[in-house]
């Protein structure tokens, strides 16, 4: 099947509500740079230039399921401290309703705060209450659970051993889902008994989690088989999916002689955090919008995929993943198209950590020629990232009429992406650059040599905030319209698109 052959399910996605119930944390990361060794020890001084706190745990789940459009109802605990109150405010910037949430007297709120060196983390302090909860505890989140069941499409469990899921919550849960005809997806933690996620619909565990579960290491189809099977037959499941990293994804339902492995699309690994949780909240959409097993799992393998890509766990946009399934683009080339605009700022804001300056230009680039290269190494001199903002067809069709470009957007922002010069490419469609540059805020806005004397779009704003405008120096007589009329003289017409 063609990946393009999922689109229609992503705008299914809104709306469609969710229970989740599991372990809420708050992931706190402290960015900085090092650049010495402490005179009171032998350790790296992080000098802080960034604080920033997320959702973790089934937060994590929670975010991916909000930023894709989803309905979220979660159900869990957290304690009556600051981390809590964290906790709940970025619950409503998501606009998500915390009804389910309710808060222990004697917990603390689950922290994990991240110390990192530009991409580098140096350690992790967790702060939390591991354990079980009170009996009338579980029988009150369990109680929100079923309240909030009503009208619920898919029932997502998200266990990071926290508590919420020690005791009976997920089984009791499962039978009244199960009698109601709602699934249930669970993503197992590694280290519980997996009894207690008998009679959901189907779990998703990691190769890890799947070995020390069932005793089977799976590494082939036979052992795939026969540890899916065994999970199986002794939880009650429909069926199973094991996520198994660069192998992709296996799946096998109840019954069959035979299952199917999901092949993962070679990529640029960065950081696998989160791919798990992108795993649960892609698969639960797709199950509880109706898509069959199949479609739902090369979704849910296509979105794990984008996620490696980032550094860090954070959700992935609808028209990143529309993006991604329309295209044929390499992975490693993928990586420099960037259509969302929130990625766009966290990829600009990741470089500006590394102390990096942002250059940045902006044009058609139809039939890219040695011209375009030349100008686009003048470009990348001047700084060290440099972002191309890349006219849509629909605005180079007002631009220059209705026969250009000759190259669709999809096969002009892959070329760009090629040279190595470029480090981000970013479609635009507005008529000019100016709410891209307002986002990137670069250092450096370059252009052509021929834009002396005449207005650079964009240059009050850079000047504005301390940076400069460079005029590149071009190639004589190097254009698209040359190599267009070059091409009908040799006796062919260029495609139109």
């Amino acid at each position: 099947m063609s990946t393009a052959d999922l689109l229609p399910l992503i705008p299914r996605f809104k709306g469609l509500p969710v229970l989740l119930v599991g372990d809420l944390m708050l992931d706190r990361y402290v960015w900085g740079d090092v650049s010495r060794i402490s005179p009171e020890a032998p350790v790296p001084v992080l000098k802080v230039t960034r604080e920033e706190t997320r959702l973790g745990g089934s937060g994590s789940v929670l975010a991916n399921l909000a930023v894709l459009g989803a309905e979220v109802r979660p159900v869990g605990v957290i304690g009556p401290d600051a981390a809590g109150d964290r906790v709940l405010e970025l619950l409503g910037e998501h606009r998500v309703v915390s009804h389910g949430v309710l808060r222990d007297p004697g917990s603390l709120t689950t922290q994990k705060t991240r110390l990192v060196a530009r991409t580098q983390q140096l350690l992790r302090l967790d702060h939390d209450t591991a354990g079980t909860i009170p009996g009338e505890l579980e029988q009150r989140l369990l109680d929100r659970a079923l309240e909030l069941l009503d009208g619920a499409r898919v029932v997502l469990v998200s266990d990071y051993g926290r508590g919420v899921l020690t005791g009976g919550l997920c089984r009791r849960l499962a039978a009244e889902a199960r009698r109601r005809g709602v699934p249930v997806l669970a993503d197992p933690n590694r280290d519980a008994p997996f009894e207690r996620y008998a009679g959901v619909t189907a779990i998703t565990p990691n190769r890890n989690e799947t070995t020390r579960a069932t005793g089977l290491e799976p590494v082939d189809e036979p052992t795939f088989r026969a540890a899916a099977q065994a999970l199986i037959e002794r939880l009650d499941l429909e069926w199973v999916a094991v996520t198994l990293d660069k192998d992709g994804i296996y799946v096998l339902r109840r019954g069959e002689a035979r299952g199917e492995r999901f092949p993962a699309k070679a990529r640029a690994v960065f950081d696998v955090a989160g791919a798990g949780d992108m795993v649960l909240a892609t698969l639960g959409l797709s199950v509880g919008a109706g898509a069959t097993l199949t479609d739902a799992v090369h979704l849910a393998n296509v979105a794990a995929g984008l996620e490696v890509e980032r550094l860090g766990v954070s959700p992935i946009h609808p028209d990143e993943l529309e993006a991604e399934l329309q295209t044929h683009t390499p992975p490693v080339l993928r990586r420099k198209i960037v259509t969302a605009p929130a990625q766009v700022t966290a990829r600009v804001e990741e470089a500006r950590r590394k102390g990096l300056r942002v250059v940045f230009t902006n044009g058609c680039f139809d039939l890219l020629h040695a011209g375009h290269v030349h100008f686009l190494q003048g470009c990348r001199a001047q700084g060290d990232l440099l972002v191309v903002g890349l006219n849509t067809d629909a605005s180079i069709r007002g631009l220059k009429g209705p026969d250009r470009p000759v190259l669709s957007l999809d096969e002009r922002a892959t070329v760009l992406a090629g040279l190595e010069a470029v480090d981000l490419v970013v479609p635009f469609d507005e008529p000019t650059p100016v709410a891209l540059i307002e986002r990137v805020r670069p250092d450096v806005l370059c252009k052509g040599e021929d834009y002396q004397g005449k207005v650079v779009v964009g240059r009050e704003l850079v000047e504005g905030w301390g940076g400069r405008v460079v005029l590149v120096p071009l190639l004589a007589g190097k254009s698209t319209t040359n190599v267009i009329d070059r091409i009908e003289k040799a006796g062919g017409r260029a495609p139109v698109s």
